[in-house]
């Protein structure tokens, strides 16, 4: 089980995050939807710790820390429980994709490194990229460039995987090869939780879908129960802005 509990964030005097609570059991995928600057991304950054949250509590199994009062022992430990797909690649670009995916496994893991990277060919060829292992990402499609990313992160096997907008810088043309291959992960009961402008996916594919603004969940429920029976006004109005009535 996977816990937020009443997480604040504040910037300066501005507070993006007003309380936040959310609960996800194994292998259940979470999708957090809502307008730009609603907080979304700010929470995914507080749970490993990327942004510091003012206060509230973030469980990830056995490993529990309170977000005004903690070392960095247990930070390090959350930080190991997840993975963290950034909406702009974040990969090394001196590095190829191989070495991209194997360094978690070396620096965090402690692997060898001839280790680490026979594992990194093996998701490459699992994600559809193994005759892509030598190339850096200035010489891959946005799209592939997102797939190792994607690659790097399942790399460490993480307790929970987290997903800020992982389409957004792509062109149309590489969102659908991004999209199915968490899909795939879907399937393979990963648990996620992801924040998309992607309607169709998270109708598709999420268990819980979330709608967060103005630093709040204003509603969350089913795909069915957000999108086909939608309760408050504001859900109503960004699902109009988006083209779903």
């Amino acid at each position: 089980m996977i816990t937020l509990k009443n997480i604040h964030k504040r910037f300066g005097n501005t507070e993006v995050l007003k309380g936040i609570d959310i609960d996800i059991r194994q292998g259940e995928i979470i999708v957090i939807i809502g307008s730009s600057g609603t907080g979304k991304s700010t929470l995914l950054r507080c749970v490993n710790f990327l942004e510091q949250a003012d206060e509230g509590h973030i469980t990830i199994d056995d490993v529990r820390v309170d977000c005004q009062r903690h070392s960095k022992a247990e930070v390090l430990a959350l930080r190991r429980k997840t993975g963290f797909v950034f909406q702009n690649y974040a990969l090394f670009a001196h590095m190829t994709a191989r070495q991209n995916i194997a360094e978690g496994l070396i620096t965090v893991k402690g692997w060898k490194k001839e280790q680490a990277l026979d594992k990194a060919q093996q998701i490459l060829d699992d994600i559809g990229l193994g005759d892509k292992g030598e190339q850096y990402p200035a010489s891959l499609s946005g799209g592939q460039q997102q797939r190792v990313g994607i690659g790097r992160a399942m790399a460490l096997q993480p307790e929970l995987l987290l997903f800020d907008e992982p389409t957004s810088a792509l062109d149309p043309e590489w969102v659908g090869e991004v999209l199915n291959l968490m899909k795939k992960l879907a399937t393979q009961h990963q648990t996620m939780l992801v924040v998309t402008h992607e309607m169709q996916f998270a109708k598709e594919v999420a268990d819980k879908v979330i709608f967060m603004a103005d630093g709040h969940i204003v509603e969350q429920g089913t795909p069915e129960q957000i999108f086909n029976d939608p309760q408050d006004i504001q859900l109503k109005k960004f699902l109009n802005q988006v083209g779903i009535e």
